[in-house]
């Protein structure tokens, strides 16, 4: 299933994400993952015991390096969602991500921050804190407890596919159909439609099969009229494909960046910030036109002389 690129929407209206302004389809944004846990399938959960520094220091030590990188939002999340974790309560959740939001939001003021969540009382505690958007990884579930969070404070919303389980008839156009409910569950809850951004859901309710035919038709998601978030960093899926742990996946993750760019995906979720801004920039350059040389300080200035 694909799309003919004339037959697509355009760009989605630009979104202020708390100090920034997001021009869709100007270039690609990158978003740095923070995970405030101790057992992130990626191996980088912040929360190591014996390591002497706590977990709101070492965030802040990475969400500092990461915006060095060139990220240009960062994704807070306190509850592991990798096969087999182990639940978080909402009393651990709040305690390992507010202090964090809030630390980071004082670090780095002019930078926007989400919340990665399930919980709707954990996402209104991490707005308060200083969070600026949510991102919910059960952006097509019914229940509407977390979309009145984003109505009350106002706040722009991730809202990724997910399903209990893997079982389809007809992959992307059912992936495509849920996350159109989901915009309009959303839209009808008083969620301002251009605070809505789209996300396939890599890894969650698909096999390795399933997720490789979603970023095979990565477009197609854009004829949902919102901005597209990509987070195929590390995943698993990855990892069998190349037969790689976790921590060796840097370069699949890359390709997934660049792939997803030329379908026009507005955001990529990380964990190697440097590594994706740079395919980012280069893919940019390539797919939208980004680039222009700098002035030749060797050339006459305008108008020369005769």
């Amino acid at each position: 299933m694909s799309a003919r690129p004339d037959l697509l929407p355009g760009a989605p209206s630009p979104l202020e994400i708390g100090p920034r302004t997001f021009r869709w389809g100007e270039r690609t944004y990158v978003m740095g993952i923070v995970n405030v846990t101790p057992d992130s399938f990626s191996g980088d959960g912040l929360l190591v015991r014996g390591s002497g520094e706590s977990g709101v220091a070492r965030a802040v030590a990475q969400a500092t390096a990461m915006v060095a990188e060139g990220a240009e939002i960062l994704d807070v999340g306190g509850e592991s969602t990798r096969p087999g974790h182990a639940d978080v309560d909402t009393a651990d959740e709040l305690a390992r991500v507010v202090p964090v939001v809030a630390a980071i939001r004082d670090a780095l003021p002019d930078v926007p921050i989400s919340v990665d969540t399930t919980k709707p009382s954990v996402a209104e505690a991490a707005l308060i804190a200083g969070a600026d958007a949510i991102n919910d990884v059960w952006g097509v579930a019914a229940d509407a407890a977390m979309l009145r969070v984003a109505v009350t404070h106002e706040a722009p919303i991730v809202l990724m596919h997910n399903r209990a389980e893997a079982r389809y008839t007809n992959l992307i156009a059912e992936i495509l159909a849920d996350l159109e409910m989901a915009i309009e569950r959303a839209v009808r809850a008083g969620v301002a439609r251009e605070r809505i951004i789209v996300d396939p859901g890599i890894g969650f309710g698909k096999t390795a099969v399933h997720n490789l035919a979603v970023l095979r038709h990565l477009e197609v998601f854009r004829r949902l009229g919102r901005p597209v978030l990509l987070g195929a960093s590390r995943k698993s899926t990855l990892g069998k494909v190349l037969d790689l742990p976790a921590d060796q996946r840097l370069e699949a993750t890359l390709a997934t960046t660049a792939i997803a760019i030329a379908a026009g995906v507005d955001l990529v979720r990380v964990h190697d910030v440097q590594a994706n801004v740079r395919v980012a920039r280069m893919s940019d350059a390539i797919i939208r036109d980004t680039w222009r040389p700098p002035p030749d300080p060797t050339d006459p200035p305008e108008g020369g002389s005769r």
